[in-house]
């Protein structure tokens, strides 16, 4: 550990499993890289649906890694572990995390480290990682989405959302969103969806059979979506359930996943081995991070809070008014 580093840390801790008021801010010591790791000073942090499922005290860390809140991180590499290549300290990256990025100092993977896409701010950078490794790898790498076929998106003015319409239009699929009302139902369509779907208004599952049929559905709604997603996927279709807005638990008819042949799967992308996490990496980075840097893909950052407001940021992600990321800034960029 470098002399030039502080002994503690600001932090933000769950007091007690609950709601966003639970979160308090405390003081920690910094965290020491290990062996393959990199310690990052933070710019910022996203914030995402896990942090408030662990905060419910419905989603617990895995074995080793930190308590606190935060997924994904940018910042300033600051010191390194025993074995770690590519990275120097000084270098400026986009990394996902384990847990430990609410706080001024998060160790994390060297291998799930990326470079800060050209053009793209420091504090822009922090909300990428974790939607973007969630939708390549349950999307492109899982799914296997491809050029011409139709994708839905539930969701689509969210993080996840915003992050999948995008990426299904830069490798060629048709894409349809649902969301409500009309300005999330908008920034859908600013962002390239071939249709949008504001499901107050319309029945999703007529619209999607109109257009033939989704060959993947992304869907992070769950509840009465689970069955209706079965009447609107194509034969061969894919589902990939990431969250239960409305609930897991569902009386569901099964006879058309026999019937069309549907894949309907789920993951959390927290427990995925680390080498998983490393491939992903590498794949962003060379097919995804380019068009970044082109502005075929844009970065959408709803609002920033500073650190100590972490429990506002979750207030307004569990309100579903934020049309993109949230993101909590840390330190300076």
């Amino acid at each position: 550990m470098s002399r030039d580093l502080p002994a503690t840390m600001k932090v933000i801790e769950i007091s007690a499993p609950g709601g966003p008021d639970v979160l308090k801010p405390s003081t920690r010591p910094v965290p020491r890289p290990r062996a393959g790791e990199v310690l990052i000073k933070v710019a910022a942090a996203g914030v995402n649906g896990p942090d408030l499922m662990q905060r419910k005290g419905l989603y617990p860390p895995p074995a080793g890694a930190s308590d606190l809140l935060g997924l994904e991180v940018s910042g300033k590499i600051v010191a390194t572990g025993d074995e770690v290549k590519r990275w120097s300290i000084g270098d400026e990256v986009a990394a996902l995390a384990n847990g430990g990025g609410y706080a001024e100092y998060c160790t994390v993977d060297m291998q799930h480290c990326l470079p800060i896409p050209r053009g793209i701010t420091v504090l822009d950078a922090a909300g990428l990682p974790e939607t973007y490794f969630t939708v390549w790898s349950n999307v492109f790498m899982g799914a296997g989405l491809a050029a011409g076929e139709t994708f839905l998106v539930h969701g689509g003015a969210g993080g996840i959302g915003t992050t999948a319409i995008q990426l299904g239009k830069a490798f060629g699929a048709k894409v349809i969103a649902t969301d409500s009302p009309a300005d999330r139902c908008r920034i859908c369509r600013e962002l390239g969806a071939d249709r949008v779907i504001d499901y107050r208004e319309h029945d999703f599952v007529e619209v999607v059979r109109e257009e033939g049929g989704a060959d993947v559905i992304l869907d992070i709604v769950g509840g009465p979506n689970i069955e209706r997603n079965f009447k609107a996927a194509a034969h061969d279709g894919r589902i990939i359930q990431l969250a239960f807005a409305l609930g897991s638990k569902v009386d569901i008819n099964l006879m058309p996943v026999m019937l069309k042949r549907l894949t309907y799967t789920g993951s959390t992308l927290r427990t995925r081995p680390p080498a998983f996490k490393a491939k992903t990496a590498q794949e962003l980075e060379t097919r995804v991070w380019p068009h970044i840097e082109s502005g075929k893909i844009r970065v959408v950052t709803h609002h920033t809070y500073p650190l100590a407001a972490a429990a506002d940021a979750h207030a307004l992600m569990e309100s579903s008014r934020h049309l993109g990321k949230i993101v909590l800034i840390v330190g300076a960029p």
